[in-house]
Order: C-alpha cells, then structure tokens, then sequence
C-alpha cells in the first residue's frame, strides 16, 4: 500500500520519501511468496466490489508502464458449504457492474473440474475475468516507477516514532535521525504497535503459513486450473494453480498464531498443524493435489477485529493519512488504496468511498 502510494504522490509532483524498515520486496511483511488472488464479485459491500475492479484497471496501467506481466486471469472458482456461505449473497453488490459470474452446483463443477471434490451441499460461483497477481513482482513494479517518477527511498530504516510540531508538521523519527513531513502516511502492515502511543490501532498481528504441494498429471497446472477459495465447516482455504511446476499454492484464511512486532517468525513446521490443515484440505477437496510437501512459508496477517481495512485520517491529526487491518484480502486492492491514500494527503478527500474503512467505527 504504500508503495503504490508513493508512486501516486510523486506522479503528481509531490515531493515524496518512502521510509521502509527493510527493502521492499522483502520477506518481513505480508506480500512475498507470490502470488495473490484478484476477484471482483466481492463480499463486503459494493464498496469492496467498486475498489476491486478500479484495482484491476490500476493493475494494467501498471502493466503497460512497466511492460511487465503482473495479473494472470486465470478464472477464481470459490466453493463452499452452503451451511457455512451462500455466494447469492453477493448478488445485489454486482448487479450493475458486468462482472461476468458462474453460479455452480456442485454436480456443476465437478464436471467442469474433475479434479474437484465437492460434496453436493456445496455450492460454487466462478469469476472467468478474476486471477492473480505476482504480488513481489507488483511491489517491485511500483518501487522502480515510483523512483523514477523522483520518489526518494530510505531502506533498512526502522521509524521509532512520530510527533506533530505546533506549526502542524509531523517529525517522522528513525534510528539514524529525523525528517519532517507536511502530510504523512502510515503503511505500518503487521508493525503498527511499534508506533505507539502516536497511534492506537485495533489491529492483532498473526503468524501464517502457505505450502505448496506436489500434483498429479497437468489438471492442476497453471492455464487449466483456476485459483479458489474454499470454504467448510472446518476452516477457510484458498489457493492457486501450479506455476511452472511449483506446485499448488495453498493457505488457511482462518486461525493463525499470535505475533509480536520484534519476535521471530517461527518457521513453517514449527507446529504440526502447519502442514497438516493444509493437507487436509487438500485431501479432502483437491486430493491430487495433495502430494509431497515441495515448500513452506511463513508470513504475518494483520487483522482488524471485523476484518474489513482501515483507511483513515488520525482522529486527532488530520495530516497524518493511516492505511492498516488488511486482514489477509488486502494485496488485490494496493493500486487503486494508493490512489485513494495519495488523494487524501493532497486533497483531503477522495471521490472513492471509504465509509466502511473508517477508524471511527471502533470507537
């Protein structure tokens, strides 16, 4: 978010530093590990579905800027117990928006996909325009053209505080000194706590694992099979296609460890658990996909408690712009946040709406 922030403000003539602790693209926060899923019939309102397919369209800008291939519109087949979630549910946010949509059933997608195991209470919805984006490579993108658009970057930078000034600037304080901003954002991801007392946010940061997992046969290589969500009784799955003989990429959306800003990461296979949801999903719902183990990771979610974003101003330093709580469904929406987070450092507002995103309703 704040790199594609940063592109936006010094595309627009703003005189821009981006401070990061580490340097992007980098393994420390929650974007590495490739690639991220795009969908456009989303839940949550037509809030998220409006940002979502402005997002899309800010993706291929990206892509013809850069002549990079960052989105793959590989299809998103979501499946789920219907006990669970009804996908109709969405009907009413994308009535209106041409998102082309597959309402399935579960006879229904497993002929289409044979590979798929799904009992018949399950039920399925397919976006043919969704897929993924190789999100390192998207981090990447925006830190080249951000550069070049004459953004300043200080890397391998911890900010260990922020105060205001009483002509209203911010003192933005890291390890090596300090600088001071007009207007600032705050992109802090799985580290806002280290940014207290500035900033109190209700946001939990959580330890989470991906494996990726050896197939059978090409049914699942990238082009004849979609990435998908799965939702169960038992916990929430999504997952993408094998990449080049990667294997398939699978993670849980649900459960997760606590973590502290400043503690290690454990490794994946710390806990049993690591592996095994993730095979047991596989077992159950793609078993030929459900393979030997080829690779696992770890990274951070950093959750709000109703897990939708917070893009705010500081309620008491209007200057100061915050952007955290993507809560694991964030990376698809950074293009069109950073546009909407470069509006509210220049301008004050935006005309993309940000109601449910507010600070406020916490309070």
């Amino acid at each position: 978010m704040g790199m594609s922030a940063g592109y936006e403000l010094a595309r627009r003539g703003a005189d821009t530093l981006l401070i990061d602790a580490f340097d992007p693209p980098h393994g420390e926060g929650s974007h590495h590990g490739e690639p991220r899923l795009i969908r456009h019939a989303y839940s949550g309102g037509s809030a998220y579905v409006k940002l979502a397919l402005r997002a899309d369209e800010k993706w291929l800008e990206l892509e013809e800027e850069t002549g990079e291939r960052l989105l793959e519109r590989s299809g998103v087949l979501n499946v789920a117990d219907m006990s669970v979630y009804d996908f109709r549910e969405r009907q009413a946010d994308i009535d209106g928006e041409r998102i082309p949509v597959d309402w399935l059933s579960a006879e229904q997608i497993r002929r289409r996909w044979p590979a798929v195991r799904v009992p018949d209470g399950f039920r399925g919805m397919y976006e043919p325009n969704a897929g993924y984006l190789y999100s390192e490579r998207c981090v990447a993108a925006y830190k080249r053209q951000a550069l070049r658009a004459g953004a300043r970057l200080i890397a391998n930078t911890f900010v260990t505080g922020l105060r205001t000034e009483k002509d209203g600037s911010v003192v933005v304080q890291t390890k090596d000194g300090s600088c001071r901003a007009d207007r600032v954002i705050v992109s802090a991801g799985a580290w806002f706590k280290t940014l207290q007392p500035f900033l109190f946010l209700p946001i939990r940061s959580v330890r989470k694992v991906v494996g990726w997992f050896e197939t059978e046969g090409k049914a699942f290589d990238r082009g004849a099979f979609p990435g998908f969500t799965i939702g169960t009784k038992h916990g929430g799955f999504y997952g993408f296609p094998s990449i080049d003989g990667a294997g398939v990429k699978i993670g849980r959306h649900d459960g997760g460890v606590p973590w502290e800003p400043g503690r290690p990461l454990e490794p994946f296979g710390t806990y049993p658990d690591d592996e095994a949801d993730l095979r047991q999903a596989l077992e159950s719902y793609l078993p030929g996909a459900a393979g030997r183990l080829l690779r696992g990771a770890v990274c951070k979610y950093e959750l709000t408690p109703d897990e939708d974003f917070i893009i705010d101003q500081h309620p008491l330093y209007r200057n100061v712009i915050v952007a955290g709580g993507f809560s694991g469904h964030g990376f698809k929406f950074a293009s069109a946040v950073g546009e909407a987070l470069a509006d509210l450092a220049l301008n004050g507002g935006t005309s993309w709406d940000l109601s449910p995103f507010r600070l406020s309703r916490f309070v």
